[in-house]
């Protein structure tokens, strides 16, 4: 077996385009857009407890990636629902994998930190274990 390791720092460093807020935005843009709720700078501050400028100026990213539009509301595009879909139904994989492991140590902080590491394939993964356990 050889395997090179690497800090935690080297692994971060992936390419990825979005950053780990970036994702958390996103997630929660589409869980609003899903309900059919108007999303506001206002409304979208309070719900992920940032200020309104921090969450404006993640905005202003997230429209130059083309993930969303935003005027008087926020709306997503059409690559911004298909993201949102995939890191909604990740986090709702995490949180059914860590209820079923933990039972009543559920931990939605737990949730939160996994789900910004975990790869698709062992997500897939996960997904085909919950039916069994």
């Amino acid at each position: 077996m050889n395997e090179n390791f690497y800090t935690l720092t080297n692994y971060l460093h992936n390419n990825k385009y979005i950053t780990y807020a970036m994702e958390d935005y996103l997630e929660m843009i589409y869980r609003e857009y899903h309900l059919n709720h108007k999303i506001t700078i206002t409304s979208l501050s309070n719900l992920l407890n940032v200020k309104k400028s921090s969450c404006s100026k993640m905005i202003s990213k997230l429209k130059n990636l083309n993930l969303v539009y935003a005027k008087k509301s926020i709306s997503l595009t059409k690559s911004g629902i298909i993201l949102g879909i995939y890191l909604f139904k990740r986090h709702l994989i995490i949180s059914i994998f860590l209820k079923k492991l933990n039972s009543q140590n559920y931990s939605l902080n737990q949730v939160e930190k996994i789900e910004h590491f975990i790869d698709p394939l062992t997500l897939t993964n996960i997904k085909n274990l919950l039916p069994k356990i």
